[in-house]
């Protein structure tokens, strides 16, 4: 389907349920994104509590690590620009204080683009279809439409806040059952490899994590008929106009 050029675009909103899911996710495309002048600024929405494999460490202090975490993934992507909304790990539901509250980092950002997990559950890859996840990316589309670019939604947001309507020009959809685009990642693969390395309570009991990450992006790479050797991220592209 037609999408919007990224020469034409100048600020991408990333929204997802916790840290390290945009990592696993859309890690290369964002490095290329921030390459390219593109400004990425980050909303996750949980505190990612309920993250990690070790029961010594208390929740409050996982919290801590997991945004400390995110942080670092960032840096090494070229993003800076990061939200927690801190609702609580493993309850997300798809509310209208977090709608409002993904409203508001709409209009503070005013991205073109926005970058969301799925609304909707993929019976192939269940594990890409948490709870937490599904509500995230009801929330974020709904926040989209129709509220953003609303005046009478949030009135507050404006009245009292100043942030201005807002209107998302596409949205990029990750771990879709359907996707219908997808990104060349070998270039900025090990940018992806480095962030994800950056969430170590997550990642670094997995020896293999490497190789089952790029056994996905070459399975995406393949089902694009892109050559052998070649990495990929897919996407489903949903225009808002």
């Amino acid at each position: 389907m037609p999408f919007v050029e990224d020469s034409e675009i100048e600020r991408v909103l990333v929204v997802t349920a916790h840290p390290d899911d945009l990592d696993f996710g859309a890690g290369g495309t964002i490095a290329q994104w921030t390459a390219k002048g593109i400004k990425v600024s980050y909303c996750i929405c949980t505190n990612g509590d309920q993250g990690g494999e070790d029961p010594s460490v208390s929740r409050e202090e996982m919290r801590k690590i997991r945004q400390q975490e995110q942080r670092d993934a960032g840096a090494a992507l070229g993003v800076t620009d990061i939200t927690f909304l801190n609702y609580r790990d493993g309850w997300l539901e798809p509310t209208i204080p977090l709608r409002k509250d993904i409203v508001r980092e709409i209009r503070k950002v005013k991205p073109q683009r926005m970058l969301i997990q799925s609304p909707e559950r993929n019976w192939d890859r269940l594990f890409a279809s948490h709870p937490d996840h599904m509500a995230a990316g009801e929330a974020a589309i709904q926040a989209v439409y129709p509220d953003a670019r609303n005046q009478f939604a949030f009135e507050d947001i404006l009245k009292d806040e100043g942030h201005e309507p807002w209107r998302v020009l596409e949205v990029w959809v990750m771990s879709h059952n359907a996707p219908d685009h997808f990104v060349d990642i070998t270039d900025t693969f090990e940018k992806k490899m480095a962030a994800l390395h950056a969430h170590v309570s997550q990642t670094a009991h997995n020896p293999e994590m490497e190789n089952m990450v790029r056994a996905w992006a070459e399975r995406n790479a393949q089902t694009n008929y892109l050559p052998e050797g070649r990495l990929a991220e897919v996407f489903r592209i949903v225009n808002t106009q």
